[in-house]
Formats: structure tokens, C-alpha cells, sequence
């Protein structure tokens, strides 16, 4: 009798016979007791034990075992057995014998004289001494995937044969142990999945704080690294040293994943190590690259730039190894120069530089600014969805050349990270920037002190390609006094803002228009800048702030100056010939009407 007809029969009307009813009552217990025990445990291998253990008593056989599939699904492996032979850990092919057959159809297959079937192969039952005589064997399928296979050998009473009502008994054993098995699966890729989110937040956090903190407002370098992934390939470096030297790098690994972000790590640690005792860059990317290449087993590789700056004369000196050629940009003219990689990465062979280290080359910023980054910049997809390219970032430093360094690598990584969509590959941007142009510093005092007087002067051309050095020269005397970040972040809006107001207004955005000259002064309890020029002078009573309802473009200049400052008024120049415009912030004032 089938399953089915079983099943018809205990739905029959009292009166008619029933015989069937206690076998099946004991099936469905089974069944039950089967899914409950699968689903209790996730020790597949432990449950499995005691299932076929539990199977081949039910059904009255000698025998069990569970085949499974392996990860490439070309190999059934027995994950448990029950019976006189263990064979657990057998491996046959997926296609191979009764059990491949019944895998490879998705059908159940009994076989109840196993000398007439072809497929049968008595290679274990030589080795082991068992005599199979017939055999059950259930796929293990969810949906169209199958798993594997449940096999019972040998019914141990009658004539030692299965029945078709085995095989359907065996069949609905085997979907429930499926669903059991593939839920188990799950919830162990999920543990797994969670070990490994994990283990990337931590890799993660060990890279952040290999990266440099954030330099303060006037510090010549600024960097900026964006991963495309949890963890990054790239990196940078800044090391000031104890001489007013600063060493310098942007690296990008080959490869992703945690393979790269170790060999990240490893970089980025001999640079910090090896740098503080090298001269030349050329011969510290030598040394970096001879300790990666002794360790070195994954065949990746490292391009690098590594170089090193003195503010005080603006020389940069440094070497490339196979990375994105740094661009140096001229603010006089906009213009730029590249450094090409003249050496191999590092990481694929030692001794490749000779004796003298890699290449290395000097030269003078001379006011300009050197920009070094790593492809992931070059290749970023644009908004209008091509690729960057080399042009196109370019022109991205062009279009933000005027803005503080903090914010204009922001800006400029911004404009190729779309939102909502991460970035194709890693990013990092580093600048270099000579802020000593125009900038003179007062002479010597006997009391340094915040109210002792003259900090510096800055006088400059009045042209917009300046205001970047006006803000550093700000930047650098808020310091100087010991302010914040946010009264600094204030002062310097408002200078920027008066000084556009000259270019634009006192001088006409004429770009030979004149001088702009600035000295910062320390009075007792606050900061004044002095901000002269030599344009016609104007009458004060004519620069008033527009009227705030007016709902159109420009003329808030006024109002921010004044928001941010506790003083801002036009004073006579000492020669008379030109504006002075004298700004003051108090040390601790907030902004007015907050």
C-alpha cells in the first residue's frame, strides 16, 4: 500500500477496515519527531546521527547513510551512516552508482535486488565485508535544488527486500530532513556573514586610526581617503618632523579585500617607521620596497608616492613608484605640471632600484599646490556617467583652486561620488601646499603673548587666485592667539568675504588692479585685522547692508561681516590714499544673534 493510500484509508468511514492506521500514526510521529529534532540543532553532522539512526529502526533496515553534495557540487560526500560500517567521509562522484542516479533525476530509486541493477558497484561491500542486497535512496530536494541523498540498505526482516510504501515513507522523511538541513545552512551563512561584517568594522577601524587626524587650520597638507568597501586599499601619510620638515605619501594596493587592506597596513607602517631616520625619498621607497618584497606571498603590489616638504623655502622633493603622476598646479596661471612615475611598484622585486634607491626629483611650489591621488579619482564615474579621466580632474581643481584645502578635497571627491551609490574603487586626495607667499611675519617681541601687537602682514595681488592665501594667513594668526575651530572658521569667513568685496567692488575684478595688504594685530582680549587697499577711495556712508526682505542675489557681504565680528568699520588710512577696513573679534565672543 502507498502513502496515499494510506492516508485515503484513515479517512474512510469508521465501519470500513483500517489496517494501515497504527503503521501510519507511527509514520507521522516520525515525521514529526524528525522536524523538531532538525530544526533544534544546528550541529548538522550530530542531528543527522541520531535521524538515520531513528530512519533505519522505523523502517525495520540494516543500514544508512546521508549523502551531501560539496561546495562544487561535483562530489557526494557521506556526512553520517548508521550500521555495522562506518563510511563516513566517503566521496563519490555526483553522477556515479544508485545514490548519483537518484541526485541527478531528482527521483527517488528502489532497487530491491541490487545484483540486477547496473549502476550498483560492490567496491565498498568488498572492502568492508557488508553484503547490500537492496537499497532505498530519497533525494534530498528544496524547490529545484537538490542536496544530496538518503540512502537504507537492506530490510532486516521477510525476505529482506523494500516495498514501494518504503520508498514513499523514505521520500517524505527525505523533504522533511532537507528543509531541515537547508534552514541549518542558512543560519550558519548568516553566523557566518555576521563573524565576518565583524571582522571588516574592525579591519576598518584599524585602518582609520593608521590615517593621519585632521591637520589644523594653516598646516600646509591636508589628505582625504574614502573607501569603496568597508575596507580600503588605499592610504596617506603626514609625519612632521622635529626640524619643521613633513613627510609625505599616497599609496594604493593591488587588489581588494583584506588581503589588500593587510598589505595597506604593512605600507603604511614601514613608511612611518623607516621615514623618521631617511633624507631622500627615493631611498626610503627602496627600503619599503625590499621589506614587502621578503613577505610578500599574495603577488600584489604597492604604487606609491613618497616625498618630502619644507614649508619655509616651499621645496617638495620626491619619488614616484608606479603611481598616478601628482599634478602640481600653477595659481598664477592655472596651469599644471605632472610628475610621471619614473620607477616600478613596490612589492615585486627586491634589489630592483640598484644601490643609489629609486628616482627621486625636486622642485619649488613657488605659491603653487601639488595634488597626489590614486586612480580611484581618475576613474570615478561622473554624474553624466562617464569616467572622470584626467581632464576632468583638472578641471575639478580649477573649479575649486579658491577654497580652503579641507573643504576642497571634500568638494572635489564629492563631485564623483553620486549619491546613494558607492564609489567603483577606493579614493584618496592628498594636497601640498606652499603657504608661505606673501606671508611675512612681524618682527621678533619681547612678549608673545595674545595683546603684545604685530602677529604678520600679508600683501598680495588683488585677485581671486589669492584668497586661498589670505585664508591661510588668517588661519595661521587665530592659531597663533589660540583659538577654536569655529571662532577661527568665523574670522576667516568674514576676511574672505571683505577681501571678494575689494576685488570685486574697490578694484573692479581688474586683475592688475592693485594690492591687497593685511596686517593681523593682537589687542588685549581680541584680534584686528587691518585690511587695506589703494583703490579710489569710498565714501562709508555708501556701503550700507541691503535690506533683508529683498528677496534677490548678493549684497549680504555686509550683513555677514558684522554677524560674525564684534567690530567691523572703515577707519582713515594712515597715508590717506586708499580704504582701510578694520575687522575685530573678541577672544571667547560668539556669534552675534545665536
Amino acid at each position: 500500500m502507498s502513502a496515499r493510500e494510506a492516508i485515503t484509508a484513515v479517512r474512510k468511514p469508521a465501519s470500513a477496515p483500517a489496517p494501515a492506521a497504527p503503521e501510519l500514526k507511527d509514520h507521522l510521529v516520525l515525521v514529526a519527531e524528525m522536524t523538531r529534532v532538525f530544526a533544534a540543532s544546528h550541529d548538522l553532522r550530530t542531528v543527522a546521527s541520531s535521524a538515520l539512526e531513528r530512519i533505519t529502526l522505523h523502517m525495520g533496515a540494516e543500514a544508512a547513510s546521508m549523502f551531501l553534495l560539496d561546495d562544487e557540487e561535483r562530489m557526494l560526500v557521506c556526512t553520517a551512516c548508521y550500521g555495522p560500517v562506518d563510511i563516513t567521509g566517503l566521496r563519490i562522484p555526483a553522477g556515479i552508482g544508485i545514490v548519483g542516479r537518484a541526485v541527478t533525476h531528482q527521483e527517488g530509486q528502489m532497487v530491491r535486488d541490487v545484483r540486477e541493477d547496473p549502476d550498483f558497484g560492490g567496491a565498498i561491500d568488498a572492502k568492508t565485508g557488508f553484503t547490500t542486497r537492496s537499497i532505498l535512496v530519497a533525494p534530498l530536494s528544496v524547490g529545484r535544488e537538490t542536496l544530496g541523498a538518503i540512502e537504507i540498505i537492506n530490510k532486516a526482516s521477510g525476505d529482506g527486500l523494500f516495498e514501494s510504501d518504503d520508498l514513499a515513507l523514505l521520500e517524505i522523511l527525505a523533504r522533511a530532513a532537507a528543509l531541515a538541513i537547508h534552514n541549518s545552512r542558512l543560519a550558519q551563512r548568516l553566523v557566518q556573514q555576521e563573524r565576518e561584517r565583524h571582522e571588516l568594522e574592525l579591519a576598518a577601524e584599524i585602518q582609520r586610526d593608521l590615517l593621519p587626524h585632521a591637520g589644523a587650520h594653516g598646516f600646509p597638507i591636508h589628505g582625504l581617503n574614502i573607501p569603496a568597501r568597508a575596507v580600503s586599499g588605499d592610504f596617506y601619510d603626514i609625519l612632521p618632523l622635529s626640524d619643521g620638515r613633513i613627510w609625505f605619501n599616497v599609496g594604493d594596493v593591488s587588489g581588494k579585500g583584506i588581503n589588500a587592506a593587510l598589505l595597506m597596513a604593512k605600507t603604511s607602517s614601514l613608511f612611518r617607521c623607516l621615514a623618521k631616520s631617511a633624507e631622500d625619498p627615493g631611498q626610503l621607497l627602496n627600503a619599503i620596497n625590499n621589506e614587502l618584497c621578503e613577505t610578500n606571498s599574495h603577488g600584489m603590489f604597492v604604487t606609491m608616492v613618497g616625498g618630502i616638504f619644507d614649508p619655509r623655502t616651499g621645496t617638495v622633493r620626491l619619488s614616484n613608484a608606479g603611481h598616478e603622476p601628482p599634478l602640481l598646479f600653477h595659481a598664477d596661471d592655472e596651469s599644471f605640471s605632472a610628475v610621471p612615475a619614473d620607477a616600478p611598484p613596490l612589492g615585486i622585486a627586491s634589489g630592483i632600484a640598484g644601490p643609489d634607491g629609486f628616482p627621486s626629483t625636486e622642485f619649488n611650489l613657488q605659491g603653487g599646490s601639488l595634488y597626489i591621488f590614486t586612480d580611484g579619482l581618475t576613474e570615478a564615474t561622473t554624474f553624466g556617467g562617464g569616467m572622470l579621466g584626467n581632464d576632468g580632474a583638472r578641471a575639478l581643481i580649477r573649479d575649486h583652486a579658491s577654497e580652503a584645502p579641507e573643504l576642497r578635497l571634500k568638494n572635489i571627491a564629492g563631485a564623483v561620488k553620486l549619491p546613494g551609490q558607492s564609489l567603483r574603487d577606493d579614493l584618496t586626495l592628498l594636497v601640498v601646499e606652499d603657504i608661505a607667499e606673501g606671508v611675512a611675519p612681524a618682527a621678533a617681541s619681547a612678549d608673545l603673548t595674545p595683546g603684545a601687537g604685530d602677529i604678520m602682514r600679508v600683501r598680495v595681488p588683488a585677485r581671486a587666485d589669492r584668497l586661498k592665501m589670505i585664508r591661510n594667513a588668517t588661519q595661521q594668526a587665530a592659531a597663533y592667539v589660540g583659538a577654536d575651530v569655529g571662532w577661527t572658521a568665523d574670522l576667516v569667513m568674514a576676511v574672505d568675504e571683505a577681501c571678494q568685496n575689494v576685488i570685486r567692488h574697490a578694484y573692479k575684478g581688474r586683475p592688475d588692479g592693485g594690492d591687497i595688504m593685511i596686517d593681523f594685530v593682537a589687542v588685549h582680549g581680541a584680534l584686528e585685522v587691518h585690511l587695506m587697499d589703494f583703490a579710489p577711495s569710498v565714501d562709508p556712508a555708501t556701503i550700507k547692508p541691503r535690506d533683508l526682505s529683498e528677496v534677490r542675489p548678493g549684497g549680504l557681504g555686509v550683513h555677514l561681516i558684522r554677524s560674525v565680528c564684534d567690530d567691523a568699520r572703515f577707519v582713515p588710512p594712515p597715508s590717506g590714499v586708499g580704504n582701510l577696513f578694520k575687522l575685530t573679534k573678541r577672544f571667547g565672543s560668539q556669534i552675534k544673534g545665536r
